[in-house]
């Protein structure tokens, strides 16, 4: 079991991205999410963790894949859900809350391949994600932390993910 997890809020073509004030990916945008907690499933935290940052309820998230870090020290990772809210959906951004500031960035914007400010290896997962590609994202990094691997496998079954 993965210890995190990460949403991507969608409305139409829109995602609700947190640029974050503190480590990790800090100054960069990506979904919201968090450390799940004992006892809690990564479905739970999801939604705790949508709720707690953003203050919007939703119940059920859709399961859109794992990313995976490989390192010298271990294995560690998250689950990634998406979730969509309707067209008249109003959230107006930018606001700033607890974890950094909140706004809604077109997805075309997000998967730019010159975009620096999104958070490292989110151009790489998100595409296949949005099209509905369920997969685990594998990167495996050196001991310094550079990343020297991407790989997508099939999913094992989520089971207790959901």
């Amino acid at each position: 079991m993965y210890a995190y997890t990460l949403c991507f809020v969608r409305r139409e073509r829109e995602l609700l991205l947190l640029n974050r004030f503190a480590r990790p990916n800090m100054g960069k945008w990506n979904g919201i999410g968090g450390k799940i907690e004992p006892g809690e499933t990564p479905l739970d935290c999801i939604v705790r963790e949508i709720r707690e940052e953003t203050g919007i309820r939703i119940d059920k998230p859709e399961p859109a894949g794992t990313v995976t870090w490989l390192t010298k020290t271990g294995v560690s990772g998250m689950y990634v859900y998406l979730a969509s809210v309707p067209p008249s959906f109003s959230f107006p951004t930018p606001v700033r809350v607890d974890e950094g500031v909140l706004d809604w960035k077109s997805a075309d914007w997000v998967l730019h391949p010159d975009n620096d400010g999104i958070a490292d290896n989110v151009r790489q997962f998100l595409p296949g994600m949005l099209d509905g590609e369920t997969m685990d994202h594998r990167f495996s990094f050196d001991e310094a932390g550079h990343l020297v691997g991407y790989a997508k496998a099939p999913l094992p079954a989520l089971g207790s993910a959901r």
